[in-house]
This record gives C-alpha cells, sequence and structure tokens, in this order.
C-alpha cells in the first residue's frame, strides 16, 4: 500500500460516509394542513387575585399521574392562532402570548433573519402549518382530565408580562420574565384551588412540532426531541417517537431541535415528574409534567420554569449548565470538535468575519501538524524521486507482479525509502480534519454570515460555484505534485478525482468550501518546498 492508495481510499471513504448517512436519515413526513389566523392583540380588566394559601407536600396519588401517558387535550394549532393575544418585543424577540394557555404562540428571533431573501426575524414558533412549531402548558388532573386556562392580561412592564386566569376549579397567575438580551424566558405560575374539595395533579408544559425534518446539501442533520433525564441525555427522531415514544419518571427536560435552533422546557433542577416526547397525530411533542402538591380548597403552590427559545450557540448553551450544550452535535469527534469551535470563535474575534476566521483556524491546524505533513510530503517526494527506476522495472518485469513486486521492494530497501512512511500522519489527521467539518456545520454563527464579494452566507452553496472550482483545481496541482500511481485504473480514478469533487463541493456550504480550498493551498505551499528540496538532494 503507497500513499496514493491510502489518500483515495480516505476520500473515497468520507464520500460513501456522507452519502450513507444522507440515505440513513429519516424521510420526512407531511404534516396535515391547518388553517391559519391572523392573531389579535387583547387585554383585559385584571380579576380579583386569587386567595392566597399554604400549599402541602406533594402526596404519593399526585406522583401516581406522572406514570401514565400524558393525554393530548390543550388548544389546537388553529385554535390557538385564532384566540387573542398580547405583543411583546426585547432585543432579541418580537412576538405574541396567546390568551388562551398564557403561552408564546409567535416568537421571531430578531438576530436570525428566516432567510436570505426574507428578512424576517426566524419564526422559531409558529401555528402556521408549514413551520408548525408551538409551546403548550396545561393541568392534567388525577383523573387524566386536561384543563387549560384562559387569561387576561394584569400586567405589562415590558420586560414582565403577568396574566391571571381560571382552567376549571383553578384560578392562576401566570409571570413571564424576559431579561433584554437573553434567549432564557423565566415563567412562574401560582396556582390556587378556587373549588369546594381537593385538588390532584400535575402542570404539563411541552413543545409541539411537526414532524418536518432538515437536510443540508447531502448531509443528514438531526430534527426531533431531545431529552434529559436524571443526567442522561437523548435525541429522539420523529420516526423513532412513533414507534418508541418516550415516558419517564424523573428530573430533567424536554425540548425540539433543528439544526441551528433549540425549544426546550427547563422546570427547575430539583423538580420532579414526567419527562415525555411521543408522536400525536401528524406531529410530535416533547414536554414535562411536574407534579403539584395536593391542593385543599383555597390553597395555592407555585411552579418555577424556564423556557430557553433561541439558537444553538455553544457558549450560551454551556454557560446555563443544563446540559444543554449537548444538542450541538459534533459527531464521533466532539472532544475535538468543541475546543475547535472555541478556538474558531476567539479567532472570529479578532478579524470580525467567520470567513477570515476559517481561513485563520485552518492555518493554526496546519501549524498543529506541520510535522506529521512534512513525514508524509517527504515520503512523496522521495517516491516521486525513484519514479523513473520504478517504472524500469514495470517494463523489465511485465505483468510478471511477484517478481515486479520483489524488485520493487528491493529498491525501497537500497534507497532507504519507506512507502508507508506517508500513510500514517493522514489517517493521524483525519479526526481532527472530520472534527472541524462538524464545527462548521454545526455552527449557527455561519448562518446567513457573509465573507468577501458574491459570498453572502457561508452556511449556503456558493452561488457562482467559484470556490468549488478552486478548490477542483487546487486537488488537480496536488496531484500534480505526488507521484504518478503505478497501476492505470487506480491513475484514472485520482486523475477525475478533482472534476469529482468540484461538482460534489459546489452543493456544500461555502464555510466548508472554503475551509477545504485553504487546506490545499497551504498544503500545496508545504509540499511543494519539501518536494524542491528533496528532488535536489543527490
Amino acid at each position: 500500500m503507497d500513499t496514493q492508495r491510502t489518500l483515495l481510499a480516505v476520500v473515497l471513504s468520507i464520500i460513501v460516509l456522507v452519502l450513507y448517512e444522507q440515505w440513513m436519515a429519516p424521510k420526512p413526513t407531511h404534516p396535515a394542513a391547518a388553517p391559519t389566523a391572523v392573531t389579535q392583540s387583547a387585554t383585559a380588566k385584571p380579576a380579583p387575585a386569587p386567595t392566597s394559601a399554604t400549599a402541602t407536600a406533594p402526596s404519593t396519588s399526585a406522583a401516581a399521574t406522572l406514570s401514565g401517558t400524558v393525554t393530548s387535550g390543550l388548544a389546537s394549532p388553529a385554535e390557538l392562532a385564532a384566540a387573542p393575544s398580547v405583543p411583546f418585543a426585547t432585543q432579541v424577540y418580537q412576538g405574541s402570548v396567546s390568551l388562551l394557555g398564557g403561552d408564546i404562540v409567535h416568537l421571531g428571533l430578531k438576530h436570525y433573519p428566516t432567510s436570505s431573501s426574507d428578512k424576517a426575524p426566524y419564526p422559531i414558533l409558529t401555528p402556521e402549518s408549514a413551520r408548525l412549531t408551538l409551546q403548550q402548558s396545561g393541568f392534567r388532573a388525577l383523573d387524566g382530565q386536561i384543563l387549560q386556562g384562559r387569561y387576561r392580561l394584569l400586567q405589562d412592564t415590558g420586560h414582565t408580562l403577568i396574566f391571571q386566569g381560571e382552567a376549571g376549579p383553578l384560578r392562576i397567575e401566570k409571570t413571564l420574565e424576559f431579561a433584554p438580551d437573553s434567549y432564557l424566558i423565566h415563567e412562574t405560575v401560582r396556582v390556587t384551588n378556587g373549588g369546594s374539595s381537593d385538588w390532584n395533579g400535575s402542570y404539563l408544559d411541552q413543545i409541539l412540532r411537526n414532524d418536518r425534518s432538515e437536510s443540508h446539501w447531502f448531509m443528514s442533520i438531526f430534527t426531533g426531541a431531545v431529552l434529559m433525564h436524571n443526567g442522561s441525555f437523548s435525541e429522539k427522531s420523529f420516526s423513532d417517537l412513533r414507534s418508541h415514544p418516550e415516558d419517564w419518571s424523573g428530573s430533567g427536560w424536554a425540548g425540539m431541535t433543528d439544526h441551528y435552533f433549540l425549544e426546550a422546557i427547563l422546570p427547575e433542577p430539583k423538580a420532579t415528574g414526567q419527562i415525555y416526547a411521543r408522536a400525536e397525530g401528524p406531529n410530535s411533542v416533547a414536554g414535562v409534567a411536574v407534579a403539584l402538591p395536593r391542593l385543599a380548597p383555597g390553597q395555592s403552590t407555585t411552579i418555577e420554569q424556564d423556557l430557553y427559545l433561541g439558537p444553538k450557540e455553544q457558549k450560551t448553551l454551556s454557560s446555563l449548565g443544563r446540559g444543554l450544550e449537548q444538542t450541538v452535535d459534533y459527531g464521533w469527534f466532539a472532544i475535538i470538535a468543541e475546543p475547535m469551535h472555541g478556538v474558531l470563535s476567539w479567532f472570529h474575534s479578532w478579524t470580525g468575519n467567520w470567513g477570515l476566521a476559517i481561513v485563520l483556524l485552518v492555518l493554526a491546524v496546519k501549524i498543529l501538524f506541520f510535522y506529521p505533513s512534512a513525514i508524509s510530503y517527504r515520503s512523496m517526494a522521495n517516491m516521486r524521486k525513484l519514479q523513473p527506476k520504478l517504472e524500469q522495472i514495470k517494463k523489465q518485469y511485465g505483468e510478471d507482479r511477484q517478481k515486479m513486486g520483489a524488485a520493487m521492494m528491493e529498491l525501497y530497501r537500497s534507497e532507504k525509502v519507506n512507502p508507508m512512511a506517508g500513510c500514517l500522519p493522514i489517517v493521524i489527521q483525519m479526526p481532527v480534519f472530520i472534527a472541524l467539518y462538524w464545527v462548521l456545520v454545526e455552527s449557527v454563527s455561519l448562518r446567513m454570515a457573509p465573507f468577501v464579494l458574491w459570498i453572502h452566507d457561508l452556511a449556503a452553496p456558493d452561488p457562482y460555484y467559484i470556490l468549488p472550482l478552486l478548490m477542483g483545481v487546487s486537488m488537480f496541482i496536488q496531484q500534480r505534485l505526488n507521484p504518478a500511481p503505478m497501476d492505470p485504473m487506480q491513475k484514472k480514478i485520482l486523475s477525475a478525482l478533482p472534476v469529482i469533487f468540484a461538482i460534489f463541493f459546489s452543493f456544500f456550504p461555502a464555510g466548508l468550501v472554503l475551509y477545504w480550498l485553504t487546506n490545499n493551498v497551504v498544503s500545496i505551499a508545504q509540499q511543494y518546498l519539501i518536494t524542491r528540496h528533496v528532488m535536489k538532494e543527490v
């Protein structure tokens, strides 16, 4: 085996891996269309404050409500879209809270446009059928009955919304607190039993999403439920939820994720309840049902939790300390990818341009592997130096491959050349390059990030195919510096690779192509200098 064959095997393996992941990705289902309506703003006169009392400790019967499957009974997306709502805005959000359920029914992310052609805030929550993603909350009685509150606005301070409402015998005061520049929303729910008998049950909060999956130019991107149960993180695709719904008792959180964004329900860390995810009609839900203490008539209890509704920014998610950073999937080499993302962000803080940050990161990786690469290129140069003698051996022994192989090994020994010396450095570097590949794929910072001139979105393919073409040219130049393969068929395959890769990478995000092109250019410079030096040696 020589370096050319190793390189060919590695390259083809990457292509096969990418195509296999795309083929194995769950096929999207088509959610049933739901009518939508324009949300109206509404306020109302405050209702009398609920009677205050001290709540009793959770009873065993209350905990029993968490052992069964949570029953659907909340308002439909069409009902939520048609219900009156209260608008709000922060530095990062623009949205509205429905007075049916007291949940956020519309939410746009101001710092993230919908697309390159649509500069409206990205709709992370919406009742529209094509992008259906909603927060839903309510109360589940011990007998399984679902109670959803109907609210009126009590107070709006600009950063805090306070609602009052009723759900069956329960009187509720719900407070939503928005930090000016944060994607974390604090929710406080005070519940009072206004009935004449004890009430026992749980408070459930969930994310409803249609089963739309995502693909990213030949790359399989996970879309589905994310769950943290007693410290154990798991991902469940929509197809998995249809065949294997999840229903666990304990502490944790639940939500939905796609390529760049996360919607998560985060109860208090010590709160115990039910972590669940399942299919629901044409859609899927993931949520948490927190056990409430038994409430005698007039007694109250308070639930506090957070909602994370925003981008999957590694630093932000890690700072929350709930394991949310695990929703950023760096693949098999996450242990390498995570620090590389930190370095990439550091370079961006210097340059203010994510494209330049990618270039600097590639340079840093090349410097790190300068010595192993030098060994590989020196081996290739030595093999190139022996090409004339290898050709003579091939002519001398013709079709007698056994004698030809023995003669070639004798030549390697006499010239003190190890044809395997170039293979190991390439294999050692592959985990780093694959990790960098996933850093660029998963980084939400590259979404809509411009580079230079015609590159306005590093997460989208080059619209004029200039970068893929340059990458193909760089591969061709790099091949000219390598020793030609002895096998004619292998030579034909290698000569076709620059064209194949140029076509293949024309569908990839510009940031990935820029990474590969930069790596090739630096490799060419290093290989050229080493080859030139070796060829001059006597």
